[in-house]
This record gives C-alpha cells, structure tokens and sequence, in this order.
C-alpha cells in the first residue's frame, strides 16, 4: 500500500460565502449529488440483468456543473503553494507523511506475503480508484469501482477489508505520533504556552488580573474534576488489537531518536513483527462482549496512563502554581468514574454480582501497583542512618516492621517500607481474598507474615508521607521525587477502589420495584396508578419512618432483588474500600419528582440511607447521592422544576446538607438530539444549565453538572477544551464530570502522552471557565438568546419533520444505514436495541440514541451534527422584509459567532461534522433503498439541508472550505480518509449481498469487519 501523503484532498463539500458562487455552487453540488445516487441507483437496479440504463440528461448536467466545480478547486489549489504557511504546514508534517508511507510499506509487505499478489494488487486497485472517485466528476473510477467490488469473492472481500482497516489504525498512530513529536518540538524550542495547558490558563488569569494566591488556594480545595468511563454498545475494538497498538506506537517513537544501523534494523524487525501479528489477529469477537471484559478493557487505559500521568499531572500543576505564589500541595481535587459495573440502564447482565466483580477487579488493580511501587522503593532507598537522620515517625515504622534482617538494622527507610508492604497485601488479602493479587514472600523458607492491614487507604497515605516528610528533614527530598511522591499521589486519587462506580437505572424500574414493595408491605396496592403528589405523600411518609417495607418471610419477584441486590452490595463495597467506591446514583429518564424520592427510599431498604425525614436527631442521610439525568427535549425544560420541588420537600435540606451542601445533575446529549437535532438540544442545554445554576445559587447549594457526551458532535463531543469553554456562565465554578465513550476513550488514553495533555485540558478549560471573566455574558446576549430561540424552534421542526413525520423515514433508515448488522455485531454488553427485529415494530422512537448516531456516522452523513441548522438560518434570513434587515440579522449572527463562546464552538463543531460528511459515499448507501421513491424524497431532502447548512456556515463565518481554521484536523481527514472510502464502498457492495440472501458466513464477517474499520477511521464515533 503506497502513501496517503499525496492524496487529493477532499473538497466535494465546499462552499462560498460569496453571494454569487453560492448561487452557483450549491445548485452544481446539488446536480452532482443527485446524478451520484442516480448512478447508484442505476447499479442497483442492474444489478439483477446486469445493464446499465443511462440517463443523458442528469449526466449531462452533472458533466457540465462539476466541471466549473473542478475549475474552481483546481484554481484554490494551485493559489496554495503561494502562501509562506503552507509550505511551512507541509514541511512540518514530513516526518508524518513518512511515517505514514513507512507503516503503509510495511502493511503492503505483509499483505502480500500473507495474503499473495493478487489480493494486494486487488488492494491497490481498490484505493486507486476510490481516491479518484473522491474527485467530483471521476463517473469512470465510481463505474470501475463497482465492478471491482463485484467481483471480489468473499474470501478476497475479507482480505480487502483488513487491509484498509488496518492501514486506518496504523495512520492514526502515525497521527499520534505527530501530534507528540509537535508538542515536544515546542516545548523544546521554549515557545509560548498552548491552549488546552496549565500553563496557558495560568497565564490568562494573570492578564485578566484573577490568579491571586487565595484565589487559586480557594478554586483547587473547593473543585472536583472527574472524567468518568463508560462501555456503550458502539465500542469495537478488541483489547488483543489495542495492545499491538500500543507497541506498535512505542516502536514508532523510538525512531525518532539517534539509532544506530543495528538499532534500527531491529526496530524494522519489531514492527515488521508487530504489524504480522496484526494481521494475524483475529479482528472481531467470536462471542458477545460481557460486562467482565468491558471491565478489563477500561482497566487496560489505567495501566497504560491513568496510573502514571494523573500523579506527573499533579506535579506539574504544583510546581506551574509555585510561581504564582501558591505552594502547597493540592488536594486530591481530580479523580477517576467508572459507569462499567454499575449502569444497569437496558442492560440486565449487569447486577450486584457484577457491582462485586467491577470493583474487585478496580481494587486488584490498583493494590498490584501500590505493591510493586512499593517493593521498588525498598530498593531505592537504601538511606543508612550512619549517613543521613530520619524522623521518629519513619523509625517508630522501622520498629513496627516485621522485618529483622542484621543486613538492614541501619537502614530505617526500608525496614519501614518492609512494613508497609506487608500491610498493603494484608490489605489486599482481607478486601479480595487469598491470592487474588501477586505478593512478593519474605524469601525462602521464611513463614508468610500476617501483618494488620490498612482500616482505609488513608492510613496507607498518611505512612507514605511520614516517609516523605522525613526525606525533606533529612536532605532528601530529591530522593521522594521519582516514586515516593508519585506513589502518595496515586495512593490519595485512587484510594483502594481506583475509581468511583456510579449506578444508574431507568425510574420505571424503580417505580416498578417501590410499587412491588409497598403492594406486598399492605401500603399502597397501586402505587403506580397514583398522581404525582399522592406517590410523594406515600414515599415521604415511608421515609420519615424506621419500619422497612421488605420482610424477610416474603418472597419477592426477580426484579426486586436484583434491584436491592445491587444496592445492598453497593454498601457491602462502602464498606470493604470506602465511600468513595461507590457514592452516586444516576436515575435515567428523569421526569419527575418521585422519580428521584423512590430511589431513596429504595437506599433505605438496602441500608444505605441512615435516619429519617424530619427527625430532628436523627436526620435522613443517604449513602449515595441522587442524581437525575435529563434527556429528552421536554426533560430539559422542565429540569429546574423538578429541582425545585425537590429542595421544597421537608427533610431533603437534611440530605444535601449531609452531602456537603452539594447536589450534582446530570445533562443528556444524546436524547436531546434524537429528540429535536442538533441545534435544539445545544440550546435547550445551555438553558436548562443556566435555570439550574439560578436556583441553586438562591438555595446557596453547590451545583455539579454531569455532562453525558459522547464521542460524535451529535452526542456532545467535539473538542473538550472548547466544549468546557462555551459552557453557560457560572456552570462550572471549579466542579465539572463528564463522560469519555466508545472510540474516544481509545484515542484520547490509549497513547500516555496524549492521555496526560488530554486530562490537562480538562482541568486547564475548568480552571478557566470559572476563574475568568466570562466570555458567555456579551452585552447583546439578550439579542442573541432571542434569536437563538427563533432558530432552534425552526431547526427542530426541520429535524422532526424528516425524522418523525415523513412517511417512511424509518423503512429509509433502516435500509441505508447497516444499523441491523450493527445490532448483530458483538460489541458491547448492551443491546443496541428492545425491538429491531421484527421490521413491523421497528420505531425511531425504540432506538437507542448511541447506535442511532453510530449508524449515521457509518454512511457518512452524520445528520446528527448538522441537520436543521441550514433551514433554520435560511428560513430566519428570508423572512427579512427588506435586503437592509436581511443584512442586518447576518451581522447578528456573525457578531454571535465572533463574541459568543457558545455560538461559536456550535458552528465549529458543526464544521468538523460538515467536512467528514461525505454525500457522494452516502449517495451509495442511498441507493441500499428498494423503494426508488421513498429513496429519491428522503436522500434528497438531506442533500437540500446539507448544501443549506453548508452556505449558511459559510456565509456567517466567511470561510469558504470546511475546517479552514483547523489545519490539524484538514490533515488528518486528508490522510486518512482516501483509505476510509474503500471500507465504505466494501461495506455497500456487502449489505447488498447479505440482505439479497447471501448466507455466507464471510459476507457477515466482511461486514461487521467494516463497521470495525469505519470506526477506528473515524476515530470519534462512541
């Protein structure tokens, strides 16, 4: 396989801010398009005689437009070169696009000698021709292409398949790999700070004049960043292929460093090596994914980043702080969450038993590391009291040691941390069981040493610091830098449980569950028939009560004592690793204020809520906090009632208190948007967030927001720095979680490097969000809201329009998107669907918001992102009574984009999911579509949004391309997606297969095989 270096970049879907090449262009893309999916249409209707029917009119037209297209592209690149930037871009990026040709060198070698010439020449053919068909007039390279893809046998289809999947996961390590050989030119060349850093966010606090020494004191004992794990139904990569990776990326780096001959011909043969085994790595699962190695996988980024660059994170925040006066150490202010385990929400395999196995395997973790920490630092410090003085706390654990060798009767350091060690497995032994985690022994014939274990990691923390302590009294702090302080860090963030597992359950179960319970306590016999203030009137009475509802002499359905079983080892994990273990508990579907009152009432039941409402000496206190999740669009407006009818209820005030006078909430992204589109859910975000932040401050309660994102723009991602940036004013205020999902947490953590700067941008965007003068409050925000307003009413109702009113959308849907194959994928431990079987129930409704979104981003049209928008600013324009207004409303809206932070990250956002949407590629999946009409209205409409939307960013922004202002990502998609395309055009050739009857088991496998690489290519598909 040659380089993607030189490949023509993709400028199909392009549009001028010009008011006269608009007029022209979006008419010619619009013809273009249409003649595509034609084009498809037509191999899919021939492909029963095998003709061709021509259609001389569209094909003229196509022909003729396309034409002044190609003209106006040819002339924008031949401009390029002119400009000192670009040629200083590309020669930044040559060792990228060598990197690239290298890995492709090597992937081609093996291919051919695995797989013999014919399939790596079938391999070159295929890539050549799909990069042409990139090029909008090329009908030659489409027409060859499809006779290429037809006449593949399966076993050859499998074979092309791999190939092109697995040169996308070797480009993006090569991607990774620039990305860390950048930042580390600029950091050598000492260059300014970069966005995204401390550094950076430190040094605009001190232009705005808001890094004062109590004020930073006060932001870092007060704050809680978490980023929070979670396994969804659309995370396909395999741990087997993520460990190659990963060496592969590590050979990678080694030759940018001084190699001799020797070196690197052995560096060549490791990964020539390491690219084979790829290769012959079966790819996919044979059996379903299960909660269990969803665990392991999240457990695999800890090894690889988390352990390690929290704790270097840490450090470098302290000592960038020691300059603006504050030195002192941090409290343990950033931490880890894990939904894995413990997210019960249309998943029945998960369950307490499953709640023991997460945390078991979290616990064993993170005691392997503090174990071998340790061990090595008996090793390092061989500090002799001949030599050097030590405290009397680090002698009084030298004393307390069981260790008694002559050999180290001066060395107190290691005789203490003899001790330590075997407390920490004492530890691990009386919380996990025998054996569970490795312990060093004493050493031959040396009886194994029961040592008292640890009540609580804090024990653990407060040994370790004696040890540093003693170091700095001593003229040995330098000895604690390397691992001792790093070790105390880890051991203050992750505790022994390693991360905090949240529950979550939808509020109907709940509602089930309580109405079994009180139906069998002689309480209430239809609880779940009762309006909202009689449920109320009913839960408050139960839970100003000590009687519980179970008894132990009934037998309950299945559902109940699951549903208890999991709280009740819930407070079983409090109590074996402490509080933080397991501290929140996350109701789906959140809709009203019994909703939220259930679940603890439920607590009570299972011990986890101590004392009753209204008990003056004895106050309700609930062990988990309850936190609602909004999801839906009407779920959203009427959040801060619920809260507010909540905090009014007599005795709540008690249980927020007990919490620190905290409350977080949790915000859905993906219901939203598959609720009212993009825009809509954006907007109802951003109003809901500011109506909760209102409220709590009148209540003086602290407000966490949760954000539920997801790796597509349609779920809430896009970049993190900008997306905390954009939040409204005051949301943030130093408290902050979120979610990392799918693809995103493999691209975010799995390179250490990326994974530390990714968890700095994290604390450096909170840092600034609620430290700064806020950018989200400019004098015209009265104006702007307004018309945000009037553009999300309309955007929704352009969405909903096609997605719940047009008559076959969901017959459309289904047809064009391999969302019935994804189903069938093992890819998760969560169906992606109740009802996707039985083609009569099938309903948008039914489906679950993450595949819905994955399935959009598989035929690359992720409407997700986009759709709507176009209409909306069209539509709000045109009504203009005059050309003067006309012109006036678009200087609002490019006003908005250039002073407000929230309008602008939309549109950026909406501009990366604009330039990876491809309607040439989705035309062929278009043609998937039997019936010729539904197809033609449906695919059509889309078309029409999209050259709407794609004028109307334009015309705000004023840029002309798509991710003119993100060179980085321009490159990325430049490099990797002419090598995307192929799995895509793969991908229809086999729908069709395998929905016309094909029961080849390699048919099936080609599929899933593509869904695979699609989604590693597009890297933020979770």
């Amino acid at each position: 396989m040659t380089s993607s270096g030189s490949a023509r970049p993709a400028r199909r879907n392009t549009a001028s801010p010009d008011a006269a090449n608009t007029a022209s262009a979006a008419p010619a893309v619009k013809a273009v398009k249409a003649a595509k999916a034609l084009k498809a249409t037509q191999a899919l209707d021939s492909g029963k005689t095998g003709k061709s029917t021509k259609i001389k009119s569209s094909k003229a037209a196509a022909n003729s437009l396309s034409k002044r297209i190609k003209n106006n592209s040819a002339s924008k690149q031949e401009a390029a070169p002119l400009k000192d930037n670009a040629r200083t871009r590309e020669d930044k990026d040559q060792p990228l696009f060598e990197d690239i040709r290298y890995l492709g060198r090597l992937l081609g070698d093996v291919v051919r000698e695995q797989e013999g010439d014919e399939v790596f020449d079938v391999v070159e053919t295929i890539r050549q021709h799909a990069v042409r068909f990139r090029r909008e007039d090329d009908s030659v390279a489409a027409q060859t292409l499809e006779k290429k893809l037809r006449a593949l046998s399966p076993e050859q289809t499998v074979s092309v398949v791999r190939a092109f999947s697995y040169f996308s996961h070797l480009a993006n390590i090569a991607e990774d790999r620039h990305r860390n050989r950048r930042h580390r030119i600029h950091d050598l060349a000492g260059s300014t700070s970069q966005p995204g850093t401390v550094a950076h966010a430190l040094d605009r606090l001190v232009e705005a004049n808001a890094a004062a020494t109590p004020v930073l004191q006060q932001f870092f004992n007060d704050a809680l960043i978490v980023p929070v794990l979670t396994a969804h139904p659309t995370e396909v990569q395999r741990k087997s292929i993520l460990d190659a990776q990963h060496d592969i990326a590590r050979l990678l780096a080694e030759r940018d460093q001084p190699l001799t001959a020797r070196e690197r011909l052995q560096n060549d043969s490791l990964l020539r090596a390491r690219v084979t085994s790829l290769w012959q790595t079966r790819m996919l699962r044979d059996s379903r994914l299960t909660v269990a190695d969803e665990i392991e996988n999240a457990l695999s980024y800890y090894r690889a980043t988390f352990l390690e660059e929290i704790p270097a994170l840490y450090a470098d925040i302290e000592e960038a702080l020691v300059e603006h006066g504050l030195d002192a150490r941090l409290p343990s202010f950033f931490q880890m969450g894990s939904w894995i385990g413990g997210d019960r929400d249309g998943n029945p395999n998960v369950t307490g038993e499953t709640l023991e196995n997460a945390i078991t395997r979290q616990a064993a973790v993170i005691f392997e590391h503090y174990l071998e920490q340790v061990h090595k630092l008996g090793a390092e410090l061989s500090v002799s009291n001949l030599l050097a003085g030590a405290s009397e706390g680090v002698k009084a654990l030298a004393d307390a040691s069981p260790d008694h060798s002559p050999h180290r009767t001066d060395e107190p350091y290691r005789r203490a941390l003899i001790g330590i060690y075997t407390r920490l497995a004492a530890s691990a032994r009386v919380r996990l069981g025998e054996g569970v985690v490795p312990v060093r022994s004493a050493g031959p014939g040396v009886p194994k040493i029961r040592a008292i274990p640890y009540g609580d990691a804090s024990e653990f923390v407060r040994d370790l610091h004696v040890l540093i302590e003693s170091l700095a009294e001593h003229h040995g702090a330098s000895l604690a830098t390397p691992r001792l302080s790093p070790l105390t860090r880890a051991a203050e963030v992750f505790g022994f449980h390693l991360a905090s597992i949240d529950l979550r359950q939808s509020s109907d179960i709940h509602e089930a569950v309580i109405a079994e319970l009180l139906r069998r306590g002689g309480v209430e016999s239809d609880y779940a028939a009762l309006p909202e203030a009689d449920k109320l009137r009913v839960l408050l009475a139960e839970l100003s009560q000590p009687r519980l509802l179970r008894s132990p002499y009934v037998e309950y359905s299945d559902l109940v004592k699951s549903e208890l079983g999991v709280l009740e080892q819930a407070r079983v994990t409090r109590e074996k690793f402490g509080a933080r273990a397991v501290r929140n508990y996350i109701i789906s579907h959140t809709e009203t204020v019994s909703d939220l009152v259930e679940v603890m009432l439920l607590q009570k039941e299972a011990g986890l809520l101590q004392g009753s409402l209204g008990n003056p000496v004895d106050p309700a206190r609930a062990g988990l906090m309850v936190i609602p999740l909004f999801e839906t669009i009407p779920d959203l407006r009427n959040a801060p009632h619920i809260m507010r009818d909540l905090l009014a209820l007599p005795g709540i005030d008690a249980i927020i208190e007990n919490q620190g006078k905290e409350q977080e909430v949790m915000l859905g992204y993906s219901d939203s948007n598959k609720d009212g589109g993009f825009l809509t859910s954006n907007w109802e975000l951003y109003r809901a967030e500011l109506a909760l932040v209102s409220l709590f401050n009148e209540r003086n309660i602290t407000m966490r927001l949760f954000h539920g994102r997801g790796g597509t723009v349609g779920r809430g991602g896009g970049p993190t720095y900008q997306a905390i940036l954009s939040q409204p004013p005051g949301t943030v205020d130093g408290q902050i979680r979120l979610t990392e999902q799918g693809e995103v947490i493999a691209s975010k953590f799995g390179n250490p490097e990326i994974g530390r700067r990714n968890l700095e941008t994290v604390v450096a965007a909170t840092l600034e969000a609620s430290l700064l003068p806020h950018g989200n409050a400019p004098a015209q925000l009265p104006d702007f809201e307004e018309t945000m307003q009037t553009l999300s009413d309309a955007a929704m109702a352009s969405y909903r329009a096609l997605v719940y009113e047009t008559p076959g959308f969901t017959d459309y849907f289904f047809s064009s998107t391999p969302i019935a194959e994804i189903a069938e994928l093992n890819i998760g431990s969560r169906p992606a669907s109740r009802k996707l079987q039985d083609p009569k129930q099938r309903k948008i409704e039914d489906l679950r918001a993450i595949p819905w979104g994955f399935s959009w981003g598989q035929c690359r049209l992720l409407l997700t992102g986009w759709y709507g928008f176009g209409s909306a600013v069209a539509g709000w324009l045109d009504a203009s009574d005059s050309n003067v207004e006309r012109e006036r409303r678009l200087n609002l809206l490019r006003k908005m984009h250039k002073t407000w932070p929230f309008f602008s990250n939309l549109l950026s956002n909406m501009d990366m999911v604009l330039a990876k949407t491809d309607l040439a590629v989705a035309s062929r999946y278009a043609a998937l579509v039997t019936d010729k009409k539904l197809r033609k209205h449906v695919f059509e409409r889309i078309v029409a949004e999209w050259e709407r939307t794609s004028n109307a960013l334009s015309e705000i922004t004023g840029r002309k391309e798509r991710l003119s202002d993100n060179p980085l990502l321009a490159r990325s998609i430049k490099n990797r997606f002419p090598y995307l395309d192929p799995l895509n055009h793969l991908q229809v050739e086999l729908l069709k297969r395998h929905r016309g009857g094909d029961t080849n088991l390699r048919v099936r496998r080609g599929i899933h095989l593509t869904i695979n690489g699609i989604a590693a290519g597009l890297r933020n598909t979770g």
